[in-house]
């Protein structure tokens, strides 16, 4: 199978080119055009207790849509944010973790899965679980805004806006704290923030959901500004 990824950073668009015989499972409303020799089937991937896991806890749908083709073909993807794609991959001794809504396909031999970090996860409402991609394909992640890629050393710690972390890979260490004091997370503008520690990789996004929420529902018009 073959990505090609266009319209980069701000409204990318992923298409992927299926050979005879392949199949790409994509999150729910991610396809935007498919040829006419694919075929969709929808269900609850990985059984009811793994569905209700994404859905419910890592924030994705609860079924998925597999597109097959015994011809090939080439499909679109995009994600609902506007903002940059990227295809990772993805083996068996390197597993990712991905936030919720960073999903968006992967091929055959991906598994995905929610994990619970503990004491050490993301008290954010960009959810408290992370999704858990293993096994051996490729995995096409989308963010709000573009995306950069990083990596750590041994050792060597950064400091990233929970809101902003797409996706890291397992063997990154982190500890999730205030930004500062508790004067510095009621009126900086800035809520939790998480240290990663190498060695590892991982990816971040240039906009947060939250922040734009933030912005955007008190410019909405009120159901008594409706009225009047």
């Amino acid at each position: 199978m073959r990505f090609d990824i266009a319209h980069q950073p701000s409204y990318a668009i992923t298409t992927a080119q299926l050979d005879p015989g392949e199949s790409l499972q994509t999150e729910g409303g991610a396809m935007v055009s498919m040829d006419s020799g694919i075929t969709i089937e929808t269900k609850a991937r990985g059984g009811l207790l793994k569905s209700l896991g994404r859905s419910v806890l890592g924030g994705e749908s609860f079924f998925m849509n597999t597109y097959h083709t015994d011809t090939g073909g080439s499909m679109r993807l995009a994600p609902s944010l506007p903002g940059d794609m990227m295809v990772l991959g993805i083996t068996p001794d390197k597993p990712l973790k991905v936030q919720s809504g960073g999903y968006i396909a992967s091929t055959e031999g991906i598994e995905v899965d929610t994990k619970w970090s503990g004491s050490k996860t993301f008290f954010a409402s960009e959810g408290a679980i992370m999704l858990r991609v293993s096994g051996h394909g490729s995995l096409v992640i989308a963010s709000f805004g573009a995306l950069d890629e990083w990596t750590l050393q041994p050792g060597e710690t950064y400091t990233v806006d929970t809101g902003h972390l797409v996706t890291m890979t397992e063997d990154i260490g982190f500890k999730v704290r205030k930004v500062g004091n508790w004067k510095s997370t009621l009126f900086s503008g800035e809520g939790l923030v998480v240290d990663l520690t190498g060695p590892g990789t991982f990816t971040t996004q240039s906009r947060s959901q939250d922040a734009f929420l933030s912005w955007l529902i008190p410019r909405l018009p009120s159901s008594q500004t409706s009225s009047a």
